[in-house]
């Protein structure tokens, strides 16, 4: 049978969700505890990648097994071997083509920067020196709805066949003492969020205006947009999916 699971994590000691030959990755990690918990070997397949770093409040994933287990056993199992950065929320069937990454219709991405320095938050949250006028950030991030063509923003050499995605949120608000950036999109490319920030902060400190942000956009070249910005202040939101994919 299929299962979905929903699970968080703190990114910070992980290279990454998807496993690498010569480096810890949250996936990694959770294959082994689902395999020595289940006496079988377990490869689960993740609703997307997040880079090193990067941190998700929200993840799903798929797996296969033959195997009868009580799910609030499992659950509580998994929560017990796994590391402290690491946390289970839910196990439960699926149909048996439901599919963790292919099925999603949403993504939602946060953000965080420190206007000030902070002791406690620079694990979790980028801290930018710069004074930033967050009303032409938010002029430019109105931009991102009228492109669907992305390259500018993605990594390079990604092997995907469109660079296409639809923009269903995009804004800067302030949260307690952070400056939040919150992306929706249907899907998005590798590095697309870090990219597009680092974009938004050169509007914001006055490198580059509202207008170049179109001939970024339209150059489909990743040199003419900012730089990534560090992994550790972005949080994986939220995933949203289809009523029907479940039993």
């Amino acid at each position: 049978m299929r299962y979905f699971i929903e699970l968080s994590y703190n990114g910070r000691a992980y290279h990454g969700w998807q496993n690498q030959p010569n480096a810890i990755s949250v996936q990694e990690v959770l294959d082994e505890a689902l395999s020595t918990l289940l006496k079988e070997k377990i490869a689960i397949v993740g609703a997307g990648r997040t880079d090193s770093g990067v941190h998700a409040k929200q993840m799903f994933a798929h797996f296969n097994t033959v195997n009868k287990f009580s799910l609030e056993k499992l659950t509580y199992q998994l929560n017990s071997f796994l590391p402290n950065d690491i946390a289970v929320h839910d196990i439960f069937n699926v149909n048996e083509e439901a599919h963790a990454r292919f099925d999603a219709i949403s993504r939602e991405y946060k953000y965080k920067i420190s206007l000030h320095k902070n002791v406690f938050s620079f694990n979790n949250s980028y801290y930018f020196k710069q004074e930033l006028d967050v009303n032409k950030m938010n002029e430019a991030a109105r931009i991102l709805f009228e492109y669907k063509d992305f390259e500018c923003f993605s990594k390079s050499n990604t092997d995907v066949k469109t660079y296409n995605c639809k923009i269903l949120k995009a804004e800067w608000t302030y949260e307690a003492n952070e400056l939040v950036f919150t992306i929706k999109a249907d899907r998005f490319l590798r590095n697309m969020v870090r990219a597009i920030v680092g974009t938004l902060i050169k509007v914001g400190i006055g490198k580059i205006n509202t207008d170049e942000l179109h001939d970024i956009i339209k150059s489909k070249n990743r040199s003419q947009a900012g730089a990534s910005v560090p992994g550790h202040a972005l949080y994986l939101e939220k995933i949203e999916y289809p009523k029907h994919i479940k039993i």
